[in-house]
């Protein structure tokens, strides 16, 4: 599978990613994590969340990073040396082809991974694959068609319009939340509990980080370049974007909301 990842690894991608934790992350799969599980942790990206389930495995865990590519992979390393995280290995791999045996994991775990490929049902698969019998597949996947904000800035509509455009543009998925039982189901799981939760952006400082990530993002991230190549926007167009998102940040009545999918399946 030769996905173009659309958002790339650009800064303000990262600062986004960084921010994300277990807790605010997968807080669907925490009550069912215990000491001593093997977890593979699918497109682990900087690693945040993956050193979190680490620490919460405890050190008779074990967690398995995997990503696309060896630069991809030293974000987690780099972070794991940060933290001194002694119990995650780390692995160049691809989701729909694991290098990896049958039954090999207790939890199988992907964050924001299956918008990404062009055949998610084949990624679940594989994931069903190295999982044990009684062991468990946790997806989360955000849903942009699903994404709500105000007050209305016509930039921000916009700027919805070209993601979509880009990202379907490269075989992905971008209103994958929805999508993920059926997913799942297709893959041949039969014992799946479906959910969904939000992150929301309201306060001064978080739509100030949110905007402001998002302003940089659709004019020096992959996005940009992909969509300018395209011809999803111009260059001159994804600087009023920016700007639109700098001007929702500054609203006092500013709010914005992420909807995703989750998905706790049994092999």
């Amino acid at each position: 599978m030769d996905n173009v990842y659309t958002h790339g690894h650009h800064e303000s991608v990262l600062r986004s990613h960084r921010w994300r934790t277990a807790e605010n992350s997968c807080g669907y799969l925490l009550p069912h994590l215990q000491p001593r599980q093997r977890l593979l942790d699918v497109g682990c990206g900087p690693g945040t969340i993956t050193m979190d389930l680490a620490a919460l495995l405890g050190p008779a865990g074990q967690v398995s990073a995997l990503e696309r590519t060896e630069d991809a992979l030293d974000l987690a390393r780099a972070e794991a040396d940060r933290r001194g995280t002694t119990n995650v290995d780390f692995a160049v791999g691809d989701v729909a082809a694991l290098d990896l045996p049958d039954d090999s994991y207790d939890v199988v775990h992907a964050h924001q991974v299956l918008q990404h490929v062009d055949d998610p049902v084949l990624a679940l698969r594989e994931m069903r694959r190295v999982c044990r019998p009684g062991g468990l597949v946790a997806v989360r996947e955000s849903d942009y068609g699903g994404f709500v904000w105000h007050p209305r800035v016509p930039q921000l509509d916009r700027w919805l319009e070209v993601y979509e455009a880009v990202a379907r543009g490269n075989g992905a998925e971008p209103d994958a939340g929805r999508r993920l039982l059926s997913w799942a189901r297709a893959a041949g799981f039969s014992d799946v509990a479906p959910s969904s939760s939000t992150w929301c952006y309201a306060s001064p400082e978080d739509r100030t980080w949110w905007g402001g990530l998002w302003a940089d993002r659709v004019v020096g991230s992959d996005l940009a370049r992909q969509a300018v190549a395209r011809g999803a926007a111009s260059e001159a167009e994804l600087e009023g974007i920016a700007a639109g998102w700098r001007e929702w940040a500054e609203e006092e009545d500013g709010w914005f909301s992420v909807l995703h999918g989750e998905i706790l399946a049994r092999p």
